[in-house]
């Protein structure tokens, strides 16, 4: 067996880590750890919403989704619609339909993301 080799269900495996697929998180020997991006399936029911403010990139599976950045407010809405910002730009976000997202962020770093209570 080739330990350089993980294969899971995103679905399954987002559930045990808050939806966290690779990242700095995991365990070193693991092949999802990674210190260069992270990358979190997202399953959002309807209304969902994060008030925060974070940085990375998100593509639509499923869904209908708005992401929403300084000044700027864009659907998502067609499977495999996509939203990238740099550096310094940070958003938030609202599921307006039940919505499958693909998010990475880069880099993996402790204590980028956002804490939840």
């Amino acid at each position: 067996m080739d330990d350089s080799v993980y294969v899971g269900n995103a679905g399954r495996d987002a559930a045990l880590d808050r939806g966290w697929l690779l990242g700095h998180f995991k365990d070193s020997g693991d092949p999802r750890h990674s210190t260069d991006v992270e990358i979190k399936w997202g399953v959002h029911p309807k209304r969902d919403q994060r008030a925060a403010w974070v940085r990375g990139l998100l593509v639509l599976v499923s869904g209908r989704f708005r992401v929403e950045l300084p000044g700027r407010s864009v659907v998502l809405a067609e499977q495999g619609d996509y939203v990238v910002w740099g550096r310094g730009t940070d958003h938030s976000w609202h599921a307006e339909e039940e919505s499958v997202v693909l998010t990475v962020r880069r880099p993996s770093v402790p204590g980028y993301g956002v804490r939840t209570a």
